[in-house]
């Protein structure tokens, strides 16, 4: 018989369960504190629990926690883990360490739905959505490990990793509210950053529900010629729209957006391509991260060179808009960005696939 995931329930639900089965409503409390504060991944770790009461929660309920299926270290220091969901599904997160902060790079998708050319995600169909508890996780468990390799916690998480994260809004949302929580892991929302390929009406509907996180926007090409060749998402929600609901984001938060620029050799590293990002950055309050390429099989393009890096970020720099270059982490090991396609279930798909067809 399949149980209920507990942590998908309220501690008002779960409070009325408890009444259902017999049992006094303020075990819901302890309860609680069990699944989000002390991540408990089963009934019998509740040590302050009469063991008639955990039998009974194991009878009913489960407890679908994420475990770790791998484990890679780069010599950069960052960390890639693959993590195997309840469902035998495998996303995978990233811990980026740097003597001023340290980061998770967190998944929001089993997969991508879109086919951004220059990511390797976009190799993966979208099998499905993560669950909100799913995203808690991601966190709770790259915090553990940041503990264990750095004696530091978690100081930013990034939502850049597999999927596009609008495209699971309620679960994403949820799972910020689970990690800010007193109750959870307390993290401040500012240290978030949700970051998606660039959906107008979701992008409207973060703006109307006041979120206290940062907004990043892949943006890549800063015209509609260009974008739409890399980023088929374009097609649908072209730059007019985008800058639309970007101006709409920054009035009704007051948080500036970050817009994300990985640099393709011969592409869109040009003066001319430089020259129309400005006038983008002219109408959204933005600051610009200049991304170096990371090689993915079977890629269509090349890493611009350091000259071109610079003379973007000089050209911006000089047109009064704020610019930083990010440099690739854990390219040796597929962990840098766009790099994050699971190679062994990629294999699998393509297994399957061949297998079908013959």
């Amino acid at each position: 018989m399949q149980t209920k995931n507990i942590r998908h329930l309220s501690r008002e639900e779960i409070s009325a369960e408890l009444t259902s089965l017999g049992e006094p409503a303020f075990r819901a409390k302890q309860i609680w504190q069990w699944l989000w504060e002390k991540n408990a991944s089963g009934f019998e770790e509740m040590s302050n629990l009469p063991k008639g009461l955990r039998d009974k929660l194991a009878e009913n309920f489960s407890i679908f926690k994420i475990t770790i299926q791998s484990k890679q270290v780069s010599s950069d220091g960052t960390i890639k883990l693959g993590f195997t969901l309840y469902d035998g599904e495998i996303v995978e997160g990233v811990l980026i360490p740097a003597d001023d902060r340290m980061t998770a790079c967190i998944s929001s998708q089993v997969g991508c739905s879109l086919s951004c050319s220059f990511c390797a995600t976009a190799s993966l169909p979208r099998k499905r959505n993560l669950y909100f508890d799913e995203i808690y996780d991601q966190v709770a468990i790259i915090n553990k490990i940041a503990l264990e390799h750095y004696s530091k916690k978690l100081s930013n998480i990034v939502f850049m990793g597999m999927g596009e994260p609008l495209l699971n809004y309620s679960n994403v949302i949820k799972g910020i509210e689970r990690i800010t929580a007193d109750d959870g892991l307390g993290m401040a929302p500012k240290r978030i950053t949700v970051s998606t390929a660039g959906i107008a009406k979701m992008i409207h509907k973060l703006a109307d529900d006041d979120v206290k996180f940062n907004l990043a926007l892949s943006l890549h090409a800063a015209t509609d010629e260009k974008r739409d060749k890399i980023m088929a998402i374009n097609e649908t929600n072209n730059l007019a729209a985008l800058k639309e609901a970007l101006i709409y984001f920054h009035d009704k938060t007051g948080t500036r957006i970050t817009l994300e620029y990985v640099m393709l050799s011969g592409y869109n590293d040009m003066k001319e391509d430089v020259v129309e990002l400005v006038k983008f950055c002219r109408n959204v309050p933005s600051k610009v991260n200049l991304i170096e390429y990371n090689p993915i099989e079977n890629g269509l393009f090349k890493k611009s060179s350091g000259n071109a890096l610079h003379r973007f970020k000089d050209y911006l720099e000089d047109n009064h808009i704020i610019a930083n270059i990010r440099r690739s982490r854990g390219e040796d090991i597929d962990a840098a960005c766009g790099q994050l396609a699971n190679k062994e279930l990629a294999k699998a798909e393509l297994a399957d696939s061949l297998a079908q067809s013959k």
